[in-house]
């Protein structure tokens, strides 16, 4: 079967934008729940509801792959599996090594995910030597002193970076010097890469933060800070007689408050 190192995606060769690129797996996840249901045929509506997009762009999206469906019919289920998986480069067999066997890099080790989408785990790869011949997932973890031979040996060309922020940048420059020219990073630091070599960057605790800012956001909106009062607004937690200085305090022309309500 070939191999990650001997095959490219043709995704950027076709001009395929970045933006479409990255809703593809999202296709590919609604498509291959309706092809595990049997189901033959699914209009673009119902397939844009089911990735999360609206029909026009997923219709806009198809359109790079030279897939527009039939009238009436919608699109062949199957097919659009196969065409999307190829344009990922998923019909081939790409060998990954998993840098940084703690607990997020064995539940990694240990996700079944991987090989069902095209991704084997070619090597799991520590630096503590304790972990060294331990079997996660089914496969002996190696020392970080082997690294470069694992690469070669398994023609790896995609890289799992899983370890702490303090050295993922140094495990990052032996990946790229070892041939490694997609690197998928779980560590909290953003990482310098050469021209040519791509990066991915899973923060959690990011995606955290970010929901915590909307459901702050959600909490404001039940409870305003403002409300209307009469023909004018006023905070809604102003203390008692603030509605009177307001009213007296005049700004320099002397026709409007000196302090306006945001």
């Amino acid at each position: 079967m070939a191999t990650g190192r001997t095959h490219r995606p043709a995704t950027r060769s076709r001009g395929i934008p970045d933006a479409t690129v990255a809703r593809l797996p999202l296709y590919l996840r609604a498509l291959t729940a309706l092809s595990e249901r049997s189901v033959p045929t699914v209009s673009s509506e119902e397939l844009a509801a089911a990735a999360g997009v609206n029909s026009a762009k997923l219709r806009k999206d198809f359109s790079y792959l030279g897939s527009y469906g039939t009238r009436g019919v919608g699109y062949d289920v199957e097919y659009l599996v196969y065409q999307i998986s190829r344009e990922l480069g998923l019909t081939q067999d790409w060998p990954v090594v998993i840098v940084g066997i703690g607990n997020l890099g064995a539940a990694l080790a240990g996700y079944g995910g991987f090989a069902s989408r095209g991704f084997r785990v070619a090597a799991l790869i520590d630096a503590d030597p304790a972990m060294a011949g331990k079997p996660v997932a089914g496969i002996p973890v190696q020392h970080t002193d082997h690294l470069e031979k694992i690469i070669k040996d398994n023609g790896v060309s995609i890289g799992v970076i899983a370890t702490p922020a303090g050295v993922a940048q140094q495990v990052c420059d032996r990946l790229v010097a070892a041939g490694v020219t997609s690197i998928l990073n779980f560590a909290p630091t953003v990482l310098s890469v050469p021209d040519g070599v791509d990066v991915r960057k899973v923060d959690l605790s990011i995606e955290l933060q970010i929901l915590a800012f909307h459901e702050q956001r959600k909490a404001g909106e039940e409870t305003p800070m403002e409300t209307a009062v009469g023909d004018g607004a006023l905070p809604a937690t102003a203390p008692r007689g603030a509605a009177a200085d307001a009213s007296t305090d005049q700004g320099p022309d002397g026709d409007v408050p000196a302090v306006m309500p945001a």
